[in-house]
């Protein structure tokens, strides 16, 4: 299998955009949610990348 660098490219350039939406249309209210984040304990930390992970995983196979 071949690594297709302008797809991969494209994914981390739409995960940027994305991940740069909240902080541009809503400052408050990012800082609000990282606070919340800042008290979670490691376990639900962990669990919630777990379920970002494999709800990522399963998109990607859908889409695929």
């Amino acid at each position: 299998m071949r690594l297709n660098w302008s797809e991969l490219c494209a994914g981390l350039a739409i995960a940027f955009i994305i991940e740069g939406m909240m902080p541009f249309l809503n400052p408050p209210a990012l800082r609000r949610l990282l606070q919340r984040l800042v008290a979670l304990d490691d376990r639900e930390l962990r669990l919630g990348g777990l379920f970002s992970m494999v709800g990522g995983l399963a998109m990607l196979y859908l889409v695929r």
